[in-house]
This record gives structure tokens, sequence and C-alpha cells, in this order.
């Protein structure tokens, strides 16, 4: 899975935004390594259930947040259901964090009250709210520039002048299709 967008709201999105189209979170494993690894659920927290509702719940978050990205992208206006519906689950309460000691005597996170999948929901859709909200955030939020990816992020590199979602990724797929074209061209005819 991917955590390279800079917001969490991005990296849901990511989560089915890949070149190929692939569904990332395809049952409650997947949506619990993406909540461990997008950092909604601390590694110590204990997840009991991660059921098909909680996935069709991120799903249809992450549906809602992609057509707002890409209409803020697109300088268009959002869609007003999907606004409505992030609105709404932004409203809810997130998830409470607690310190609490480890074996070694160390402070570390700990979700408080357990986790529970409207909370969770209510942190993405919270941060969905403030980087459509804030100018600054808007004006750094990009489209992938790599053949097919459909990515979005936001652009925090000097100058501004990120073009791709992962140099790894995307980046490197360009300069390698680029390398192929050079030595094609120079190839006598």
């Amino acid at each position: 899975m991917w955590f390279d967008s800079g917001r969490v709201c991005l990296d849901l999105v990511a989560t089915f935004a890949a070149p190929a189209g692939a569904e990332e979170i395809q049952d409650g494993d997947d949506l619990r390594l993406w909540l461990t690894g997008a950092g909604l659920v601390p590694d110590r927290t204990p997840i009991a259930r991660v059921g098909p509702d909680w996935v069709e719940a991120f799903r249809a978050l992450r549906r809602d947040v992609g057509s707002l990205v890409r209409a803020e992208l697109a300088g268009a206006g959002p869609d007003e259901g999907a606004l409505a519906r992030v609105n709404a689950l932004a409203a809810g309460p997130p998830p409470g964090l607690c310190a609490v000691q480890d074996q070694e005597g160390h402070l570390v996170r700990e979700l408080c009250g357990g986790v529970e999948c409207g909370a969770l929901l209510a942190a993405v859709a919270r941060d969905a709210v403030e980087l459509l909200t804030d100018p600054g955030e808007r004006d750094l939020l990009r489209s992938c520039e790599g053949d097919g990816c459909t990515r979005v992020y936001l652009d925090t590199s000097r100058g501004h002048r990120r073009r791709w979602c992962s140099s790894e990724l995307c980046g490197n797929r360009e300069r390698v299709a680029r390398h192929r074209r050079r030595v094609l061209a120079a190839r006598p005819g």
C-alpha cells in the first residue's frame, strides 16, 4: 500500500487509484493493514472486528473524497451528495488517543475506548474537509503525470515541481520509457 500522498484522505483515495486500477482494500484484513499503515490505528492497538461493512464504508468514503478532490483539481464545483456525505462523517467524533506505558516504561499511543468504524471514518473525512478548505493545501494538490496513473498527492517538494505520485513507481517508469525512446531514436534506420 502507498502512503506518500501527503494526507491520509489522499492515501485512502490511492487505494484504488493505482495505475492498474486494482482494488487494494479487498477485505477486512486489507483494511486493517491500511488503517495501521496510515497511522489511524497505532500498531499496539488490537482491532477486534473489521468486517465487510467496514470495507464498504471506507470504499464509499474513498469514492466521495476522490470525487471532491478531482472536482477541485478540475476547477469544477463539488458533487453535492459527496460533499454532504463527507461533511456528515466529518462531524462525528474522531477516535480518542491515550498515552500509555509500554513494557520498557516508554509512552506510546493507543486508541481510548477501542477501535470504532465511525470514529475512523470521521478522522479521514475530517482530514478531507481540512484539505479541501485550506487554500494553501489545495494549491499543492496535483495529479500524477505517469502514464495511466490517476493518483493525487500534495506537492510539497522544493519548488513544487514534483510530477509523479512516486518517483520509485511512476517516475521510474517514465525515465525507463524516455531512455527506450532515446535508444530507439538513435538506432540507424
